[in-house]
């Protein structure tokens, strides 16, 4: 509930698109074309609420309120570059449900692949060397032993 509300605080103190991203660079849009580009860029940005939805899913006073503000800029005649660049300077790059590759989240996208390849190369190192070692030869058994020397003499005929 504390974070709803600091959310919500939040939302109260929203800059001015034109001081963060600039001037409209796209055109203004309207009907059809305008209710097609907010569904798009609505499920590109997270709800900051439910954390695991997009703003188009997500049900939260946060995500409407999200919404209408992505259906304003374009209205306005921001690109979709700038809406995204809005929202991001506005609630961190958190609010990308793709996030960039830069930066920590590079490491991120890299971690688990480099993780597979150490596994590969342990189990390949694993691999060849179980198959280069020599097998151990079978202790003798003493040449004295009489049941030895049965298992021998039944082996032969």
């Amino acid at each position: 509930m504390i974070v709803f509300v600091f959310l919500a605080l939040l939302q109260l103190k929203v800059p001015d698109a034109q001081q963060l991203v600039g001037a409209p660079a796209g055109k203004k849009l309207a009907g059809a074309e305008l209710d097609q580009k907010t569904m798009e860029l609505s499920q590109i940005l997270r709800c900051p609420v439910c954390q695991g939805l997009s703003i188009s899913d997500s049900p939260s006073i946060m995500a409407a309120n999200m919404r209408d503000q992505v259906r304003d800029l374009l209205v306005q005649g921001y690109s979709q570059e700038q809406v995204l660049k809005y929202f991001e300077q506005s609630y961190g790059q958190f609010v990308l449900l793709k996030p960039k590759f830069q930066g920590v989240n590079t490491f991120v996208w890299l971690l688990p692949l480099g993780a597979l390849l150490i596994g590969l190369a342990i189990t390949l190192v694993k691999m060849n060397k179980l198959d280069a070692a020599p097998a151990a030869p079978a202790p003798e058994a003493p040449a004295d032993d009489p049941y030895v020397a049965r298992v021998r003499e039944l082996v032969e005929k």
